[in-house]
């Protein structure tokens, strides 16, 4: 099953470089969601990380960083995914709403950035393939971006925002939902 999205800027965050980013979400078997991003606009006023080896990396949504949350439909608990385009990535399980954070141990995503082919000052996307558990419940999905411009501004893209300061947590944000019955 694919999902194709754009993400909104959060109102309060505008961004001075990038006009809009695209989401894609595949799940190509029960146990891999691969996430997709096109960020489009100035792509070179954005303070992109140095591409590095893929390791595991605490606090990257203070720089340019991709998440994916997810959530199985009726539970409070969920996992929250981080990826840099530098290959830095971080995985999290909560029991609820920003409640029992903890690190949780999946191998390593694998994660791709890639500049724009046709044009490449104004395109560049970065791809995760995520190791998640899918089978057999209903899952909500959260994408989100934090672009960090190199003047240092920074703006915050989900596929919803709830009122208020961005929050990506936030139930609002968990809104495509690939069901039980889907086949990839």
């Amino acid at each position: 099953m694919s999902l194709r999205r754009v993400l909104v800027p959060h109102p309060a965050f505008p961004s001075g470089a990038i006009d809009a980013i695209e989401v894609g979400a595949t799940r190509p078997s029960a146990g891999r969601l691969y996430v997709r991003y096109r960020v489009i606009g100035r792509v070179g006023d954005v303070a992109w990380p140095a591409e590095t080896a893929p390791e595991r990396t605490d606090q990257l949504w203070e720089h340019t960083c991709f998440e994916a949350f997810l959530r199985a439909k009726g539970d409070d608990a969920y996992h929250e995914f981080n990826f840099s385009p530098s290959a830095q990535w971080a995985a999290y399980a909560f029991d609820r709403y920003r409640t029992g954070m903890r690190a949780v141990d999946v191998e390593a995503p694998a994660i791709r950035r890639v500049t724009g082919f046709h044009n490449p000052d104004s395109v560049v996307e970065v791809s995760a393939s995520l190791p998640v558990a899918l089978a057999g419940r209903t899952v909500r999905i959260g994408l989100s971006a934090i672009v960090e411009e190199l003047s240092g501004a920074k703006s915050y893209w989900a596929l919803a925002h709830p009122p208020g300061q961005p929050d990506f947590h936030h139930s609002d944000c968990f809104a495509l939902e690939i069901t039980a019955s889907e086949r990839p």
